[in-house]
């Protein structure tokens, strides 16, 4: 990792996502609103599809509270919009660029290994954006049991 890598009191790269009806969003968009994206390695796989749910459980939560949400990994807008069909999912999910994407931007796309075999995958993270735009709290290689709950607590008191 470079010592580059955006973190608390930078501002989140404002790198434009693919929302699933074709459209696009990025973090300036949510500019005066606390913000919080969590990036996820693949829709429909056991554990991104509990983060999932548990983000859209507390969305309405999320939203008393002025906080926006937006679920990101690489995959593409069709298969986003079938998992949330399939799911129920309310949260926003939004499909970062296959190359030089926010992710990449904020170094969380990186080569990882399993059974042996190397390639580029994402690293489960979390931001918290204050008001202002800034990164308020990063969470790293998150353990989805509770982590939505401990992420609405944190947006809470910011």
């Amino acid at each position: 990792m470079s010592s580059t890598r955006p973190g608390v009191g930078d501002a989140l790269p404002d790198v434009a996502l693919e929302t699933p009806d074709g459209g696009q969003v990025k973090p300036s968009d949510f500019k005066g609103k606390k913000l919080v994206v969590f990036f996820y390695p693949k829709d429909d796989t056991p554990g991104c599809t509990t983060e999932n749910i548990d983000f859209s459980r507390l969305a309405p939560e999320f939203d008393k509270a002025g906080v926006a949400l937006l679920g990101v990994s690489k995959d593409p807008p069709k298969k986003h919009q079938k998992f949330a069909e399939k799911h129920g999912l309310v949260a926003p999910l939004a499909s970062d660029a296959e190359n030089g994407g926010l992710s990449d931007a904020l170094g969380i796309w990186t080569e990882k290994q399993n059974y042996g075999r190397t390639y580029m995958g994402m690293v489960r993270t979390t931001y918290l954006v204050g008001a202002d735009g800034k990164i308020a709290r990063v969470w790293d290689k998150v353990k989805v049991k509770d982590h939505a709950a401990q992420v609405l607590e944190a947006a809470k008191a910011l």
